[in-house]
């Protein structure tokens, strides 16, 4: 059975539409240095693939509340 390596193709034909959806919108531009938020923007964006081009619109915040180290 065939199924591995059609799966396989499957899965890369989605990645490969995923990074044309980040291209089209700009994230894998030259902006300097690239914050958490961004990172995983880009990294969402090129997961969902072809959804995006039918309306989701994957963001990331990364407002995460550390703790402050003590004195």
């Amino acid at each position: 059975m065939r199924f591995g390596s059609i799966g396989g193709l499957i899965v890369l034909i989605w990645l490969v539409l995923g990074g044309v959806a980040a291209y089209e919108r700009g994230y894998f531009s030259d902006t300097g240095d690239a914050s958490c938020a961004e990172a995983g923007t880009v990294i969402v964006t090129v997961v969902a693939g072809p959804l995006n081009w039918l309306g989701v619109n994957p963001k990331i915040s990364c407002d995460i509340d550390v703790p402050e180290p003590s004195k």
